[in-house]
């Protein structure tokens, strides 16, 4: 059973915010964007520092809308949220030494999207490095010793993980040596996921019940955005077109084939709604007005909801 129930009247809305963005976007096909959204109804049962613990947390189903929502989508920058949520496994369960260069590339990672520090948390995870191609053997253990990162989300049981593939760095260019072999020369073994997945995983953290309610609390530190016109990282994403007043917290991904954004979002007179939106293809990867159209959709439905 999943976390969220469908609602009819989130239905109704979400509907209408695909066939008005679909209206505006042309160029956009059907198969090209995925949605995932769920609203918090009173009583909230996220963002309260920790109050609630995980069994009284996951009794709390909420409402949703999803569309495409368990298509397997290249996640880009999307992938530094899962690998997060692992990382901080490791720290608190005491897998990994703490350092500070640890925290270093975590920070670059969540905050400025650094694919570097990215690779840096890859390996500290997986306990592999690049390097040049391994014969058949240690390559084995290799590709062994990097899966532990689905084989973590595997023992979540939830069923909204249960096709992603999450295993990859992010390169600027292409993957060389023993990454190209695992990557596949088709990229068959590229990092995909899901909005589901996606959207379940930032509900963990927003609730306070990812790894530990202290460690749910750093990760939203690291995912707080500001809307302040002059200082904004949401250009092209869905903060774009939020209120001054609303609170952001957020991480998107892109690359020349997609655009992406994962947020949990507070407005002022509007129940709190996580939305995770996937946007494919090279002409709308380039696009900076979907995502924040599909925002303004949303924050209007919100009124409404």
């Amino acid at each position: 059973m999943t976390f969220f129930y469908n609602n009819e009247q989130l239905d109704k809305l979400g509907n209408e915010i695909l066939e008005a963005t679909w209206a505006e976007f042309p160029q956009l096909a059907c198969h090209q964007i995925a949605l995932s959204w769920i609203v918090y109804d009173p009583p909230v049962p996220v963002n309260t520092g920790g109050a609630l613990s995980a069994e009284e947390f996951w009794k709390h189903q909420v409402r949703g809308f999803s569309y495409r929502g368990m298509e397997r989508i290249d996640p880009a920058g999307i992938a530094s949220l899962f690998y997060l949520v692992a990382i901080e496994e490791w720290l608190e369960n005491n897998m990994i030494p703490h350092s500070g260069e640890l925290d270093r590339a975590i920070k670059e990672m969540m905050v400025n999207s650094s694919n570097d520090a990215l690779g840096f948390v890859v390996d500290m995870l997986s306990g592999t490095t690049s390097g040049h191609e391994l014969t058949s053997g240690p390559l084995a253990t290799w590709k062994f010793q990097r899966n532990i990162i689905n084989r973590y989300f595997q023992s979540l049981g939830w069923p909204e993980l249960e096709s992603i593939n999450i295993n990859q760095k992010i390169w600027s260019d292409s993957p060389y040596g023993r990454e190209r072999v695992f990557f596949g020369e088709l990229g068959e073994n590229r990092n995909l996921l899901t909005t589901n997945a996606t959207l379940r995983l930032l509900h963990s953290i927003i609730g306070g019940v990812a790894v530990s309610p202290t460690r749910s609390q750093q990760m939203m530190a690291l995912l707080k955005r500001t809307l302040e016109p002059t200082q904004s990282s949401s250009e092209g994403f869905l903060g774009a077109s939020l209120p001054q007043e609303a609170q952001l917290w957020s991480k998107a991904g892109w690359n020349t084939q997609v655009r992406h954004d994962a947020a949990y979002i507070e407005l002022p007179s509007a129940s709190p709604y996580l939305l995770v939106v996937f946007i494919e293809g090279e002409t709308n990867s380039t696009n900076q007005d979907i995502l924040p159209f599909v925002s303004q959709q949303v924050v209007a439905a919100m009124i409404k909801a």
